[in-house]
């Protein structure tokens, strides 16, 4: 072990609580610094005049036992919601089941646009886009340009800020895997039983009464019970490391009382990897600076509009396709929860996918509140005026970017750092880059744990999403985490 000045984590999201409390639990000492002024990290619960709002919308599902575990070991058994899943599409006025049933999906297409899509569904088979190493053409040739376009380009385009065509297609092969027409309407004619083999379906999942951030405080109060402690408004501003001893021997911190260095026997980070290579004195060689300077975050904010209960709808989140809206998904927090909202009301977030320098982030929350109250008018989902209030939450750094140079990126620093640093140990979404779930994260953080505790030599990189956790799909490569395409890298 280390000199007994145990771990420092870095950040104190699902992964690096998870890391704190496992660490306790081996009888390790542990110290957590957030830079935020609230734990919970993606998975926190903002709270706003009593209004409580989910960043992104937690499903609280996984297949990893001990992830399940540990949710009910922090929280009772009272705390949690069993919750029906539901979400569905909205495109030009109408809403369509997700994941795509064939009779609901004609019926409201309506006849002559049904015959259109099934006309250019024809024509793609007969004559497929020549390039289809790219999303649009990928997925254009096996559902037609008019499906493509209606449920495919628009809210993929979205999330990921960039034309569809110059996403790589082996995301597309991942994810829409099997979904044929033929599939769907197959699909749209069994009984819904049936229909275990698409495996993303799960009909229900649990969900802190309180929201996912619930889970966070809670286990924040059962690390300082154990003797842990957790500083939020706290910055690590440098890991400093003994490169004869190829070890990383303490941080600095910052908080509203000064600068202060902290020695530790070991680092567990789960701030973005880029962040982690910045902070390291002395500096790491020019190439990895360069890897972790190129790795690149999608940003996100929500805005949460109180209306009154009749404007509320069944879905936890409704995806928006339609094109002449700049939102992206609308959550309805009442949907997820009584206890998020109050009685009479519902709230619901719109989510607008930004890079964290564009103009729409720099938007003041006013303007924004006003933005987002005129397009859910203007969708139809409310009546005008009814919104009562709005609030603006915004979220960086909330998706890793997988472009075409981030694997080798990744490579480059997890090399240096297993050399020069072994004691410091990346876990989690943006500590590790991969866009994983939180149950992921967290079991990166747990192999972390007993890899400092009991030098278990469990390689955290091999944590990954089993092929059925979401639609059917071809195996993925290998510890990349969940699907997201991979973009072209600036030049």
């Amino acid at each position: 072990m280390g000199d007994g000045n145990g771990t420092v984590i870095i950040g104190a999201g699902p992964a690096g609580l998870t890391a704190a409390y496992e660490l306790l639990r081996h009888g390790e000492p542990v110290r957590v610094y957030e830079a935020d002024d609230v734990v919970g990290g993606i998975s926190r619960t903002v709270e706003r005049d009593g209004w409580r709002f989910d960043i992104g919308g937690h499903r609280f599902f996984t297949k990893v036992s001990r992830v399940e575990d540990f949710w009910h070991e922090i929280l009772p058994d009272e705390d949690f919601l069993l919750r029906p899943r539901m979400s569905r599409i909205y495109y030009r006025g109408a809403l369509y089941d997700y994941p795509l049933n064939a009779g609901n999906a004609l019926r409201n297409l309506g006849l002559r646009e049904a015959l259109r899509c099934v006309g250019s569904y024809g024509r793609a088979r007969l004559r497929p886009p020549k390039d289809q190493s790219h999303f649009e053409g990928w997925v254009s040739a096996r559902f037609g340009w008019r499906l493509y376009s209606i449920f495919f380009k628009t809210y993929t385009e979205k999330v990921w800020g960039m034309p569809a065509d110059q996403l790589q297609a082996d995301w597309a092969a991942q994810r829409i895997k099997n979904l044929s027409l033929s599939t769907a309407v197959l699909n749209a004619l069994l009984p819904r039983r049936n229909r275990k083999d698409v495996t993303s379906l799960i009909e229900e999942f649990q969900y802190p009464k309180h929201g996912p951030g619930m889970m966070w405080e809670r286990c924040t109060e059962e690390v300082e019970k154990r003797g842990g402690t957790v500083r939020t408004n706290t910055w690590v501003t440098e890991v400093h490391r003994n490169p004869a001893r190829r070890r990383a021997t303490a941080v600095t911190v910052v908080d509203a009382g000064g600068e202060r260095t902290e020695p530790a026997d070991h680092v567990i980070s789960s701030m973005p990897i880029s962040a982690l290579v910045r902070a390291m004195r002395p500096e790491a060689p020019p190439e990895v600076r360069a890897a972790a300077d190129d790795l690149r975050y999608r940003d996100f904010l929500t805005v949460a509009l109180v209306v009154p209960e009749e404007f509320s709808f069944p879905d936890n989140w409704i995806y928006v396709h339609d094109p002449a809206a700049k939102v992206g998904r609308i959550q309805n927090f009442g949907s997820w929860s009584p206890y998020l909202v109050k009685d009479g009301r519902t709230c619901l977030g719109l989510e607008y996918f930004v890079f964290e320098d564009d103009e729409m982030w720099r938007t003041p929350d006013a303007d924004l509140v006003a933005f987002a109250t005129a397009e859910l008018e203007r969708l139809g989902l409310v009546r005008p005026g009814c919104v009562e209030a709005g609030y603006v939450v915004r979220m960086p750094k909330a998706y890793p970017v997988y472009d075409e140079r981030y694997q080798h990126n990744v490579d480059v620093i997890r090399g240096w750092l297993a050399r020069e640093v072994p004691n410091v140990h990346p876990v989690g979404r943006n500590g590790m880059h991969r866009y994983n779930n939180a149950d992921h994260s967290m079991l990166t953080a747990m192999l972390a744990a007993e890899n400092i505790a009991h030098g278990a030599g469990h390689d955290v990189w091999t944590v990954n999403v089993e092929q059925d956790y979401h639609e059917q799909r071809t195996p993925s490569r290998h510890g990349t985490g969940r699907d997201a395409p991979v973009m072209p890298a600036r030049r």
